[in-house]
């Protein structure tokens, strides 16, 4: 196996690559920022820069990857042991403010990003990147990996009206973009006009996934411990905008899901019937599970439901799979079941799953238990359009 080599290893290994990051430097890094020894990018930017790096810089869930949950908050401090502040990217602010950017050259950009338009880390740099539209600052993307690999897109494009900090650009819910070309996606398509520079990848082609990079995984949010979860994640999201269990306070988050009371055996058994008659078998099993939530949504009482397995990535369609149990909740549980209306990432007056899905069309299908050729249908809507589209910006 021949180990990718992401932007934070090539700008450590590349003089030139130094010679370009000028002046005074922000830093926007999470626990995930790390090389291939497990090295923390701070420290390696530190060493490489000295006193020129003045900022760091955190998304949601924190510098440390330590909040839980949405619409938690991380505060701004100096860090004990770097002695430089830290500014919280998901606090007050989800935009960087005037404050935060003033004296600062270059800002690096160094996220471990899972593939899907409602992680938000895209969001904050699509924020940043609008921030610093005629500023003299310039952006370093240093790229990683898109762990679910770069070929197949899944799931519905974004809509007009359904923007959030969970949406904002109309891509697909899988959208198969490195964090870089997200970036040259908004500078070139979207004509977001900043001074943006991608460092990329060596060696990382987009046929892989994480198995095949060679690369340690370390989680790049509290509930995805595994590189399974990010597969599965595409799909098993839409569980937040419901009141089915997509398995937090437990050790395998979003790739299991669940609600109290369902004879997990039985529910799977007809679930996997209905799918084969209509023809959606493939890189994947399900498995019948209990799971006991210890926080968040059913906690302490055993939930009934199935635990989503991959089996072949190339094949399995996480966003697909996952709806079409989303349905099979809903026939399961009746009046029980509940899409959320409480408010999701500062949005108060549409829907969660809608939010989440960037239309109502795929809630609506649920509602009435739609076919699976139907909700086929409402998901490739766009989907020539963006890859004609994204063809320009693609670096690999």
């Amino acid at each position: 196996m021949t180990k990718v080599v992401t932007g934070l290893e090539r700008l450590i290994a590349e003089k030139s690559l130094q010679e370009s990051i000028k002046g005074n430097i922000g830093y926007l890094c999470h626990s995930a920022s790390i090389d291939s020894q497990f090295n923390t990018g701070v420290v390696l930017l530190q060493k490489l820069f000295g006193s020129r790096l003045k900022k760091l810089f955190g998304p949601q869930h924190g510098f440390v990857t330590d909040v839980q949950d949405n619409m938690m908050e991380t505060a701004h401090y100096v860090h004990p042991f770097f002695k430089i502040p830290v500014y919280s990217l998901y606090s007050e602010t989800r935009t960087p403010t005037d404050e935060m950017l003033e004296g600062l050259d270059t800002l690096i950009i160094d996220l471990q990003d899972v593939g899907t338009r409602v992680y938000t880390y895209i969001s904050t740099l699509s924020l940043i990147m609008e921030k610093c539209v005629g500023r003299d600052i310039k952006l370093v993307v240093l790229d990683r990996p898109n762990p679910v690999g770069g070929d197949m897109i899944e799931g519905t494009i974004l809509k007009p009206g359904y923007e959030s900090f969970v949406g904002r650009y109309p891509i697909p819910q899988r959208h198969s973009l490195t964090m870089g070309e997200v970036g040259l996606f908004g500078q070139k398509v979207l004509n977001t006009n900043c001074n943006l520079e991608v460092i990329s990848m060596k060696n990382w082609k987009r046929s892989m996934y994480w198995t095949d990079t060679g690369l340690p995984w370390v989680l790049p949010s509290p509930n995805l411990p595994t590189p399974e979860g990010a597969i599965t994640f595409a799909g098993t999201v839409l569980y937040e905008g419901t009141n089915i269990s997509e398995g937090r306070g437990t050790t395998r988050p979003l790739e299991i899901a669940g609600y109290p009371g369902i004879e997990s055996f039985d529910f799977v058994d007809r679930m996997q019937k209905r799918f084969k008659e209509e023809g959606l078998t493939e890189g994947f099993n399900l498995r019948p599970i209990i799971f006991l939530p210890t926080f968040q949504k059913h906690q302490g009482q055993n939930c009934g439901g199935v635990h989503i397995h991959p089996t072949e990535n190339a094949k399995f369609k996480s966003w697909t799979v996952s709806q079409m149990i989303c349905r099979e909740f809903k026939r399961e549980l009746g009046d029980k079941f509940e899409f959320h209306s409480k408010p999701y990432e500062y949005e108060f007056h549409k829907l969660a799953i809608d939010l989440i899905n960037g239309t109502d069309e795929v809630r609506l299908w649920v509602d009435k238990l739609g076919s699976l050729s139907e909700l086929q249908k409402i998901e490739t809507q766009g989907h020539q359009e963006f890859l004609n589209k994204r063809q320009d910006i693609l670096i690999y």
